[in-house]
């Protein structure tokens, strides 16, 4: 096939090691906490703890890419490409599929069939997961069209998840009112751990795990519950997981996906959740996307 561009928009994350192997173009855009450089931290999700503790009401603004974001980025990619793919968040929750099929009309016809955009009714991991499948598919494929469609047709297959570590925190963003943070901390201290998950474009209430020992192994444990079948019949998983400065149980959710299933699941990345999701999910949060191959 010709030169493929494949892009991804701010809410998405990724490594560095990921973005050179797959020739990914990772779309930024500006990030506004004026109280940042006053907090103490490594990170800015340590920052974001360091305001909680506090008593700031402080946390980052974000937003999604503006179309002129967009413009500068699809010309880039089509001065050094024959086609270009852009992979944005759920437009269920953003409106950034939107800003970016309003910035394609900005184009002449021409460039216009050049440009494709793709909603992966998903977020952050899911996104570039979505995006190393179709990096893969286009290696294979001599016809865009077609590879469009073999694309879009494991959207369906991601499945995004994930648990968070500190309800004030999403209460400080005005994610959760005061009566949910309070409920949701009695039940983590009850070992009732409160899953939450993509469900056609929007994040959901998934289940309650009981007894969980950590974070990790209670979405190890959501990941064998939702895929019971497709295990038993050898099926295989790409996977991707990202943390908000909790590495630690990053490092552990890997390693029970790989020393379990060493044959049915690769972990492409472990990455710092982007500051985009994480400035709505809060530090400590731990989250992960699969996506089933065959």
């Amino acid at each position: 096939m010709k030169n493929v561009a494949i892009l991804v928009c701010n809410f998405a994350s990724f490594t560095d090691d990921i973005i050179d192997k797959y020739n990914i173009i990772p779309i930024s855009s500006n990030l506004y906490w004026p109280e940042m450089d006053s907090l103490v931290g490594e990170n800015i999700f340590q920052k974001m703890r360091d305001a909680l503790k506090k008593g700031l009401n402080s946390n980052p603004k974000t937003s999604q890419p503006s179309m002129g974001t967009f413009k500068k980025y699809f010309e880039e990619a089509l001065s050094k490409n024959d086609e270009l793919i852009c992979i944005t968040i759920s437009s269920k929750i953003s409106g950034t599929y939107n800003s970016a099929l309003q910035t394609k009309k900005m184009f002449n016809e021409d460039s216009q069939k050049k440009i494709h955009i793709i909603d992966s009714n998903n977020i952050d991991v899911a996104e570039t997961l979505l995006a190393i499948k179709a990096r893969e598919i286009i290696e294979q494929e001599s016809d865009i069209n077609s590879a469009i469609q073999k694309i879009e047709s494991f959207i369906p297959k991601l499945y995004f998840y994930g648990m968070t570590e500190n309800s004030a925190q999403m209460e400080a963003g005005g994610r959760i009112n005061h009566l949910l943070a309070v409920l949701l901390e009695q039940m983590q201290r009850m070992g009732m751990r409160p899953i939450l998950h993509m469900e056609n474009g929007e994040v959901k209430a998934a289940n309650l795990k009981m007894n969980a020992r950590d974070t990790a192994s209670a979405l190890f444990r959501q990941f064998e519950d939702v895929n019971k079948s497709e295990l038993i019949n050898k099926k295989n998983f790409m996977i991707a997981i990202s943390h908000a400065d909790n590495i630690n149980e990053a490092e552990e959710l890997r390693d029970l996906f790989e020393n379990k299933y060493p044959n049915q699941v690769k972990v492409f990345f472990t990455s710092m959740t982007g500051i985009f999701i994480g400035s709505h999910v809060g530090p400590g949060t731990l989250m992960c996307c699969t996506l089933q191959e065959n």
